[in-house]
């Protein structure tokens, strides 16, 4: 089954999200049926875990499907949709053997466009509620489907994850802000590491249609900045290796306490004691050196 670029991408990055909180399934198929959904997720009993998701944690809060469209959904796509959802349903339905399942443990849809259309949402009749914020357009009820407008979202923290899906300068200002988030940031790394693979498995044939020249750049500097990183974090990890063989044959076998306090040091220390280290003539000066820069 032939995917682009945005397929895959969007699909291992919603999974690397959602994995932690509950089951993702990538290519779900649909029983009894030669249809395949997107995502599906069902969240575990700790939905506490998605909090730091802003938006993408509140909308996964129930089992739903999660379909991601680079461009703006067309009628029959949204109609596909919609019919896997009612198909996942009733596949419910038959599995617990009840014939009417409490509204509120039926799955959802959630279309996530990177771009909609007016037409389009009239269309579906969808609309705004005044508990959801702006760009989030809910069909009528029977259909337990919510159309995410990505490019309409307003642009604040809560909305970032969900602002990596877009296109242009939507996916371009989001990866700026991933840029900007501290160093010490617990999601940081991760999208840069599936920024960098996402550029990566961008040729050059399909970067025009893929996105703007802005949001390549953007791309661009992740890539690079995940590609320094994991030069730096490869090198630091070689310097503390060949410290701890230096040490082995200066002192002999080193301890795990002391291994671990090795491994814990900052990279200016690491390198002093690379220097020291000549001077050791057994443990005990390791000890007193390590206990002298704790």
């Amino acid at each position: 089954m032939a995917q682009n670029p945005f397929d895959q991408l969007s699909k291992q990055y919603l999974e690397d999200f959602l994995a932690p909180i509950g089951t993702v399934q990538r290519q779900y198929e649909i029983p009894g049926e030669a249809k395949f959904v997107d995502v599906w997720f069902v969240p575990n009993s700790e939905v506490s875990q998605a909090e730091d998701l802003g938006l993408l944690g509140q909308i996964v809060q129930t089992p739903c499907l999660l379909e991601p469209y680079r461009n703006s959904p067309t009628r029959t796509e949204v109609r596909v949709s919609v019919m896997k959802l009612i198909w996942i349903q009733e596949d419910e339905r038959r599995k617990t053997q009840l014939d009417n399942l409490a509204e509120a443990t039926l799955p959802r849809l959630w279309i996530l466009a990177a771009t909609t259309s007016k037409p389009l949402l009239e269309e579906t009749g969808g609309a705004i509620k005044a508990n959801w914020m702006p760009g989030i357009y809910f069909l009528p009820d029977l259909f337990k489907t919510g159309i995410v407008a990505i490019d309409q979202l307003p642009e604040t923290e809560e909305t970032l994850w969900l602002r990596i899906l877009g296109r242009d300068s939507t996916q371009q200002r989001a990866i700026r802000e991933v840029l900007a988030l501290p160093s010490t940031h617990p999601r940081r790394n991760s999208i840069l590491r599936l920024l960098a693979n996402w550029k990566v498995r961008i040729d050059v044939n399909q970067a025009e249609n893929f996105s703007g020249q802005e949001a390549l750049m953007a791309f661009s500097e992740a890539f690079l900045e995940w590609e320094q990183r994991t030069e730096a974090q490869g090198a630091e990890r070689a310097e503390r290796s060949l410290i701890l063989r230096l040490l082995t044959r200066k002192i002999g076998e080193v301890p795990e306490a002391a291994r671990s306090r090795i491994q814990a040091l900052a990279i200016a220390d690491l390198e002093t004691l690379g220097e020291a280290l000549l001077d050791f003539s057994d443990l005990t000066d390791l000890e007193n050196w390590l206990a002298a820069h704790s």
